[in-house]
């Protein structure tokens, strides 16, 4: 063997010796592989949160065969159906009476029948009526039962009930007809036929009960752009409340400031030169106000996050579980997502966490976007949360949940992956403390969340609805608003209901109010509610007579019968659902309600429509909880908000609110001046709402102190150590970056 051969053979040993070192070296300083753990799991019997399930489409597709055939009555399917005829609207889960769930979840009591609750519009009957039927159980039901008497009290009027697509279309129809009685103003106008103009419709629908009269906004409409900011000044108002779609009247119009008693009479003043005529152009895609296209080739991606070992959340069926959270979650197609049993550590916190309402109400000069207030759940808050875009609505790498829904047909319908749960980083310490005196030390908490989210694309706007839930034993609950504003067509003091945005386009002032009702179980049903707040009381100085000192105090109060905070006036800053039971500390367990809203003025009480939206006087009124007071509206007053057929003012009866079972009604809001920043989309950003629900006196201590993503280090330890800091194994943790699926979306494909 030659010297050179030698050599070789011991530089690739004295090699070998070397790694096989550094390896033993830092094997204690290597985080372990990137294999997916399981996320741990609740000791909860398993099926038990499908008690809440949302219906599977096979179920609803049952009810339907049901109904079908034993109704004794010819039903029509909903999408072709006409006001003379008899159709489902609408199927949905009919969740249990709480006492039934609980007898079951916590102790020996049977499984709730599962039942279904189905929404008939009856037009082909002597009397036409909307009636709600119980149908069950599922999945092969056997009976129904009408509940429309016992839930509202009398039979629901037939001209309460929401307005379909079919019936929009109709109305399509009748405006287009009616629009090629003026050719010769439209060409003036807005360079149109007419056939190119997009409506929008208004609500409520008149002045008084029995009223089906909407004005409709006529826009230019520009494929693939917002149509909503491009108003031509014409406003039409249809009466389409009779049964037969061939008596619906065209009944004014409004144009540029001037009303007139038909397309007819428009033309001919045009015709005579008595108009003053906008002469507007078609816009250009590439230069219309509502265009979202990118103005810039695409940049480098940013950041993304992900998770080194899989998700350390869990989802089974409808429940979520995570860090100690048990969560189960669900849609209602009107009112959006609902959430049932939020327990922490096992123990229940909320039985009940829910959306009940969002109203929009705008102010403008011209007669739609004065009469606005849309009461989005009887537009469908729930059904028409769409596909999620991975990697912007949501993380790349989240849950998506598909969600069903059965409304308007007969066949049920799948808005796929449109709930969205993930855990978020949010960048900034649940909290933390460096401490450089007596002794070195470092400790601290990252604040990561489970966060449940659907996004609700409502016509113009999109309301992001975020539910969150933290390490500290808090319920985070937020909405933010986006999309398009409405808008009127800029005339005369437009500028005294918002701002000038385009050549044309007035940013009409609103508010957006949000109404929640949040069931609140703190140590048991039975709590009270308790206020505290601080005070100021002079007092001499105790080491210094001559001298007094101003020294804060708390104030406690128990209330027990009045618990209605009225919107935008000072409420206690710490109000707690208290138990009996206390802490370690002697004080009772309890959890807070911190509100955080900027909300604009209710309408005045005096007002027709007022008691529709009572809810909206209180930012939070507190009662107690009944199986007859289900929800603080309807999807039915809407179009007879004169007569409502639920009345959240009701609700507040000076009954007594101690020790008893407890809902906390609360409304989060702000109110929203247009503006030139809001071309073409609303950000996010200052346009977000909600409130905590937080633990107080709950523990005997912060929860999360038993986090396995606590750090702490001191200055006697070596900080880089991935054995003693957590922190120092994230540079080898980056190797674990997933493999991400490739982009898909579909959520065009149900539209």
């Amino acid at each position: 063997m030659s010297l050179k051969t030698v050599l070789i053979l011991l530089g690739l040993a004295l090699a070998t010796i070397l790694a096989l070192v550094c390896v033993l070296l830092t094997r204690e300083r290597t985080p372990r592989t990137c294999q997916h753990l399981p996320p741990e799991q609740e000791d909860v019997e398993d099926g038990q949160s499908l008690v809440f399930a949302d219906l599977t489409a096979e179920e609803m597709s049952q009810v339907v065969r049901y109904l079908r055939g034993h109704l004794g009555v010819p039903l029509v399917e909903a999408s072709r159906a006409k006001p003379s005829d008899n159709c489902i609207a609408g199927v949905d889960v009919q969740v249990p009476a709480k006492a039934e769930v609980l007898r079951f979840l916590d102790g020996a009591g049977a499984r709730p029948p599962r039942e279904a609750l189905a929404v008939l519009y009856f037009g082909n009957q002597a009397e036409p009526n909307i009636s709600e039927l119980v149908v069950g159980p599922l999945p092969t039901p056997a009976y129904h039962r009408d509940v429309t008497v016992h839930k509202y009290g009398g039979k629901l009027p037939y001209h309460r009930r929401p307005v379909t697509a079919k019936e929009y279309t109709d109305i399509n129809a009748l405006v287009q007809r009616e629009l090629q009685k003026a050719p010769r103003f439209l060409a003036a106008c807005c360079e149109s036929d007419g056939t190119d103009l997009a409506i929008l419709t208004t609500a409520p629908r008149g002045f008084k009960s029995g009223d089906r009269v909407t004005w409709f906004v006529l826009f230019h409409n520009v494929a693939g752009t917002g149509y909503y900011l491009s108003p031509v000044g014409l406003e039409v108002l249809v009466d389409h409340g009779d049964l037969r779609v061939s008596r619906w009247q065209l009944r004014q119009v409004f144009y540029n400031g001037r009303y007139f008693g038909s397309t007819g009479d428009l033309e001919r003043e045009f015709v005579a030169g008595a108009l003053e005529v906008v002469r507007l152009k078609q816009p250009q895609a590439e230069a219309v106000l509502g265009s979202m296209k990118p103005r810039r080739p695409p940049g480098p991606p940013g950041p993304l996050q992900f998770e080194p070992q899989g998700p350390r959340y869990s989802v089974r069926n409808n429940r979520v579980t995570f860090q100690g959270w048990s969560i189960i979650f669900g849609m209602n197609p009107n009112t959006g997502p609902r959430l049932f049993d939020i327990r922490f550590r096992g123990e229940r916190i909320v039985y009940e966490l829910s959306l009940q309402e969002a109203l929009a109400l705008y102010g403008s000069n011209c007669p739609g976007g004065m009469s606005t207030r849309y009461l989005d759940g009887s537009f469908g808050i729930g059904r028409f949360a769409y596909e999620l875009v991975q990697g912007l609505d949501c993380p790349y790498t989240a849950t998506y949940v598909d969600r069903h829904y059965l409304a308007e047909s007969d066949t049920p319908r799948t808005n796929q992956k449109s709930l969205c749960i993930f855990e978020h980083d949010s960048a900034v310490p649940l909290r933390r403390h460096f401490s450089d005196s007596q002794s070195l030390y470092y400790g601290g908490l990252r604040r990561n969340t489970l966060v449940i989210r659907t996004i609700s694309t409502l016509i113009n706007y999109d309301y992001i609805w975020d539910f969150m839930f933290h390490g500290s034993g808090a319920v985070e609950v937020r909405v933010h608003a986006t999309g398009y504003i409405s808008s009127s067509f800029f005339h005369g003091r437009g500028t005294d209901y918002g701002n000038r945005v385009g050549p044309h386009t007035l940013g009409t002032m609103h508010l957006h109010h949000i109404h929640y009702k949040v069931d609140l179980d703190v140590d048991g049903q039975l709590n009270s509610l308790e206020t505290q707040d601080m005070e100021y009381e002079f007092v001499k100085d105790p080491w210094s007579a001559q001298n007094t000192i101003e020294r804060p105090h708390l104030r406690r109060e128990r209330l027990e019968k009045e618990a209605a905070f009225p919107l935008n006036v000072p409420m206690p800053r710490y109000l707690s659902f208290v138990s009996p039971n206390p802490n370690k500390w002697e004080h009772p367990r309890s959890y807070r309600i911190q509100v955080i809203s900027f909300a604009g003025k209710h309408l005045p009480t005096n007002s027709s429509m007022e008691r529709s939206i009572s809810w909206g006087r209180y930012q939070l009124a507190v009662t107690q909880r009944k199986e007859e007071e289900p929800t603080s509206t309807s999807i039915y007053n809407q179009n007879d908000p004169w007569t409502p057929t639920v009345t959240f003012a009701d609700f507040i009866n000076n009954e007594t609110i101690t020790n008893q079972d407890l809902v906390a009604w609360i409304t989060v809001g702000f109110l929203h001046v247009p503006h030139a920043e809001d071309i073409p989309n609303t950000v996010t950003v200052g346009n977000g709402v909600g409130f905590f629900l937080r633990p107080y006196n709950y523990f005997n201590e912060d929860p999360s102190v038993d986090s396995p993503d606590s750090v702490y280090f001191s200055s006697e330890q070596d900080a880089g150590a991935c054995g003693a800091n957590p922190l120092a194994c994230l540079s080898s943790a980056t190797t674990c970056a997933p493999r991400l699926p490739p982009f898909h979306f579909g959520g065009f494909l149900n539209l």
